[in-house]
């Protein structure tokens, strides 16, 4: 695979731009059966086949012990009296967006207390459709909050075969189909059509009925045409406030974060409905641009809560987290591109638990890659309120509170793909149990790690019999130097960064493979030239020290405010020449694999003090230029990674040498 980069700020992102079309997606441009849907590079796996081992399992039962596992219980937007389950209460979007990350969740722990709480909602949904197919609270006919539900419906029948969903979904779909030329897209469905209509082709899959086909076609009609968005990107400064108030609704939902991600998988749905090798491309352009003009370090682009610009003080919304990564688990899939899974893994050990405290019992509506101070703060935000940055139940608004819940759960079932040769992928690494059939034959892999902590991964692989079928693994476009060994022996001379090594072989029960990545620490570069350091798939902070003062409770949790207990404002003595002369020092992974006390991983970074990087109203200012010069005597500060720093310095200036 050829790869590139748009420009030396972005060279280490996982978003690398790619050229030519990699063997994946040429093998997937083969001819389709007439009126069928083309075929991608890889497909996901069913829920419930990749199941959770090690850290990564008690990240998921941390979750589920937190505000996940109780939130029905004292917020009224997902309780009892939800309009998805037939009550009076909030019955747009919340209830299945909550549902959308707990049935996953549930079943992926085997939780039965969890799964009965989802249940209660599917049983109403199915139970209470309409004789003409509309399912849904009566009280609300918007098509938008409904194509959260599909997906929600999908996966309950993926990991339980209920017989009710596919005739119940398909008749939700005739209905639609009937109904869009006079009740046509609008507002939030509009621009997030492509997830309803990735849904519908889910279903098509397993129904072939003609008429779904249709509903794409009418979905990608109505909707927004994203690849024109990007095809003319105006979008390149930090978005003004005001654009509803002043009747620019189009340019307000077009620069919307969360609208933007969700869009990027915009190319893998329109992928499937044309065939047209070109969506590839259109995908590279789309995320080029939000990396060029709105990236941040931790994988993800400004959006507070509109796109915002390079400046690493400015916010990503939660929701805009955890749906870009569905967004590119989809892109994965479609397209094949390791360099897609190494994007998923940035932005999964980074940004995402760097959102949340410790116990996953509050979590911010916005966070920011350089975060000085959690509090009532009116700057830097481009559209968002002062309760942005809190760690809480409902910080600004409550759509976090409800749609957050989906971003480990769909990344653990993710892990895993299989290639249409009947070849099984290791597309993103944690430690999991895969329990799959190949060519009929049960096969059991054990992936043993502690990555991305450490650089190794073990896969047992145990198949029920001894089969044939080719093993793809992922070498990251940063480890260089990767080794593969087969059983003790050394399988390839030379794994090139950023591919698939492909292993073909008969598998016998027993048989391991051992993959080792070097984690070299490395520095990218940013806004004004700032430095960030990175380890493997890891980004590391200096945290300030945190001290946490409650402002207020809110039922099971509350709501706080974090102000730092040191300096924040270095220059670093870094550059890409001796970035790799930093100490490392491990530590046991402890049972908070993201918790600051815990950190499995701290890094000795070389610095100075610069008195001239000062912070307004409680945010660090963007970073002066880089190279910049400091009188202060040198220090070694302690870096610790992103996710588990809640008070953070990402991007810092570099010292003149």
């Amino acid at each position: 695979m050829t790869t590139l980069t748009r420009r030396t700020l972005l060279q280490h992102t996982a978003a690398i731009v790619l050229t030519g079309v990699t063997q994946p997606l040429a093998a997937a441009v083969a001819p389709a059966e007439q009126n069928a849907l083309a075929k991608t590079a890889y497909s996901a796996l069913p829920l419930g086949e990749v199941r959770p081992a090690g850290w990564l399992a008690r990240q998921l039962r941390i979750q589920a012990d937190g505000m996940t596992g109780h939130l029905d219980e004292f917020w009224p937007d997902v309780g009892s009296n939800s309009g998805w389950l037939g009550g009076t209460g909030e019955s747009w979007e919340r209830g299945p967006y909550f549902l959308d990350g707990l049935l996953p969740l549930a079943y992926l722990l085997d939780d039965a207390v969890l799964k009965a709480k989802a249940k209660k909602f599917i049983d109403w949904t199915l139970e209470h459709q309409r004789p003409d197919g509309m399912i849904g609270p009566a009280t609300n006919n918007d098509w938008w909050p409904r194509m959260v539900m599909l997906k929600a419906l999908a996966q309950y029948h993926e990991v339980t075969g209920d017989a009710r969903v596919l005739p119940a979904m398909t008749r939700y779909c005739h209905y639609q189909l009937s109904e869009m030329p006079q009740r046509p897209l609008q507002s939030w469905g509009k621009f997030r059509w492509q997830d309803e209509a990735y849904v519908v082709q889910w279903l098509y899959d397993r129904t072939h009925d003609p008429e779904l086909l249709k509903l794409c076609a009418l979905l990608q009609a109505q909707g927004c045409d994203w690849k024109g968005v990007f095809a003319d990107f105006k979008y390149t400064e930090p978005t003004v406030r005001g654009l509803r108030k002043n009747g620019l609704e189009e340019q307000a939902m077009q620069s919307h974060g969360v609208n933007n991600s969700q869009a990027l998988k915009v190319a893998a749905v329109q992928y499937r409905l044309s065939s047209d090798p070109a969506e590839r491309s259109a995908f590279v352009r789309q995320m080029g641009a939000l990396d060029k003009f709105h990236g941040m370090p931790n994988g993800m682009f400004s959006c507070d809560e509109h796109l915002g610009g390079l400046e690493p003080q400015h916010g990503t919304e939660l929701c805009s987290v955890v749906e870009t990564m569905y967004s590119l688990e989809i892109i994965l899939a479609a397209f094949g591109e390791a360099a897609v899974a190494d994007r998923i893994e940035k932005i999964a050990y980074n940004a995402l638990p760097g959102t949340f405290t410790d116990d996953m019992w509050a979590h911010q509506y916005n966070q920011q890659s350089n975060q000085i101070q959690v509090g009532l703060l009116s700057k830097p935000w481009t559209t968002d309120g002062p309760e942005s940055n809190l760690y809480g139940l409902e910080p600004h608004f409550g759509c976090c509170t409800a749609n957050y819940h989906q971003g480990w759960p769909k990344l653990t079932a993710s892990l895993w793909m299989k290639a249409p040769d009947d070849g099984l992928v290791a597309a993103i690494f944690a430690p999991c149990d895969l329990h799959t059939q190949v060519r009929g034959t049960a096969v059991h892999i054990s992936e043993e790690t502690e990555y991305p902590f450490r650089d190794t991964i073990a896969f047992t692989v145990k198949p029920q019999r001894t089969i044939a079928f080719p093993l793809s693994i992922r070498v990251p476009a940063w480890a260089t130097g990767a080794t593969l060994r087969i059983n003790g022996t050394t399988a390839e001379d030379k794994l090139t960064p950023g591919t698939f090594v492909r292993l073909q072989r008969t598998w016998s029960s027993g048989d391991i493979v051992e993959l080792t990545l070097p984690m070299q620490p490395r520095v990218s570069r940013w806004f004004n030239r700032s430095v960030a350091v990175e380890r493997g798939p890891l980004l590391f902070s200096l945290d300030p020290g945190e001290s946490w003062v409650k402002l207020r409770d809110r039922g099971l949790t509350a709501d706080w405010q974090v102000y730092p207990k040191a300096s924040w404002n270095y220059a670093l003595d870094l550059n890409e020449s001796n970035a790799a002369s930093i100490a490392v020092a491990e530590a046991p992974i402890g049972p908070r694999p993201f918790a600051a006390a815990d950190a499995g991983v701290r890094l000795k970074v070389p610095a100075k003090r610069l008195d001239t990087w000062r912070s307004e109203d409680g945010v660090a200012k963007a970073p002066p230029i880089s190279p910049a010069v400091s009188a202060n005597q040198p220090e070694t500060l302690t870096f610790i990674p992103y996710g588990a720093a809640k008070l953070r310095v990402t991007a810092f200036p570099s010292l003149r040498s």
